[in-house]
């Protein structure tokens, strides 16, 4: 397993516990090998090494010595993982979106009878799997797809932090938090194509009910539209894949989407002098550091919710940031961390919510049907369990040759999404169903 990082401890949890039964041998790798060998604790089923993938005669050595990787390092290093993989014939599972070059391994990944299993953690992940169940049900029965629609949000439990009104911090890669939904998001609504850029995303919000939890709101993610053949959604009027967040969350973060905050494209100069409201100011055409100046500019209310947001999170303070240097992005998940950091105690809340209308017998039909799991601490987290015990159930059923699929693939057949979200219901991580 490469990467021992926050979203890293479910998964190793599992699969010690199951190496004890099986007599595996699980190896963790990790830039820090302190951080492999925390996660491992006294384990005579684990080892710890220090990995660095642009090693790549150490990485090679590492992976030729084990039957299937993991990989929880940043997505971009994974095509790096998967020629190691593929000179090594191993197999190869991760939670990350599958890009165009990992696309184009699967025929030598097949012929080498290798799985190369991707989208197999939360979002992109359960939620496949949880989807395709649901549908293949509803095709099944003679039903006709017309809608489908599907959010996903990371939170905070509601008795953590009760004074935080963003109701959110940090439960996976900070990084992509601040980087999130840049590019342009497409998806399908009523028959008609909808592509919403960067500069508009947090606006263009869809509210979402989930039953029993409340109200939310959700923002398009990235490309829905790869997933209508996918899916089998071709006869879909609509269909879109969302990020959840509470109410409140996407008018505030806007304010910093619209400043240039979230952007990684440049490095700003004399960060070791500033501050947060320097940094903040710097985007402003106005001489005078105050609030004032951002209400003025974005035409809100000093008093207003978007303020209270920013002011919590520390945006206003004379605070030095406490960097070198940074792009706008790096410098504002610096600030940031400082108050949305899990601190001891706190718990992470995960709400997943899928929506399927369709035809059965001349009627329209609707399901509901929806995930949450509630962490256990700020290690044990719910985003761990959600990315990780996926990936380690896949993990187990391969080497129990119970999954048959080969080549890169997502989790959209039966025999990986049954195995899986069977055992995961099992751990009480399960959808509830509303037919109406």
């Amino acid at each position: 397993m490469l990467g021992a990082g926050r979203s890293s401890s479910a998964c190793i949890s599992y699969l010690i516990r199951n190496a004890l039964a099986n007599d595996w041998q699980i190896t963790i790798g990790d830039f820090d090998e302190s951080a492999a060998k925390e996660r491992i604790g006294s384990s005579k089923n684990g080892t710890a090494i220090s990995f660095n993938i642009e090693n790549t005669e150490a990485s090679r050595t590492a992976i030729s010595k084990v039957d299937v990787v993991i990989s929880l390092i940043p997505a971009s290093f994974h095509p790096l993982v998967a020629k190691l993989c593929l000179a090594e014939k191993k197999h190869l599972l991760t939670a990350s979106y599958v890009s165009d070059e990992m696309k184009s391994f699967n025929a030598e990944a097949k012929s080498k009878g290798l799985l190369f299993l991707n989208e197999s953690g939360l979002d992109p992940g359960i939620d496949h799997m949880s989807a395709m169940q649901v549908i293949d049900n509803i095709k099944s029965d003679g039903g006709k797809l017309i809608s489908f629609e599907s959010f996903t949000g990371g939170l905070i439990a509601p008795d953590t932090d009760p004074e935080n009104p963003w109701r959110y911090k940090f439960t996976w890669n900070p990084r992509n938090v601040v980087v999130a939904g840049q590019g342009t998001a497409k998806y399908l609504q009523d028959g008609k194509f909808k592509y919403v850029p960067y500069q508009q995303l947090f606006t263009r919000t869809t509210p979402i009910a989930v039953p029993g939890l409340g109200e939310y709101d959700g923002y398009a993610n990235r490309d829905s539209l790869k997933y209508v053949e996918a899916y089998g959604l071709q006869d879909c009027k609509t269909v879109i894949r969302g990020t959840l967040r509470n109410k409140g969350y996407c008018s505030a973060w806007n304010i910093l989407a619209q400043l240039g905050c979230c952007d990684e494209s440049y490095q700003l100069d004399h960060v070791k002098t500033m501050s947060h409201m320097d940094f903040i100011q710097s985007f402003l055409d106005s001489d005078v550091h105050s609030e004032e100046a951002l209400c003025k500019h974005f035409h809100i209310s000093i008093d207003g919710e978007e303020m209270k947001r920013l002011r919590w999170s520390g945006l206003f303070t004379q605070e030095k940031i406490g960097l070198e240097k940074g792009t706008p992005a790096q410098i504002l998940e610096y600030i940031l961390n400082k108050k949305w950091k899990l601190k001891s105690g706190d718990k992470d809340f995960i709400v997943m919510w899928h929506r399927f209308k369709y035809l059965l017998n001349g009627q329209e039909n609707e399901i509901q049907a929806w995930l949450t799991a509630t962490g256990e601490d700020e290690t044990q987290t719910a985003m761990a369990k959600t990315v990780g015990l996926p990936l380690a159930i896949t993990c187990k059923l391969l080497l129990e040759d119970k999954i048959k699929s080969r080549g890169v693939v997502i989790p959209l057949q039966k025999e990986i999404y049954e195995q899986v979200l069977s055992e995961l219901r099992i751990l009480g991580i399960g959808l509830e169903e509303r037919h109406s």
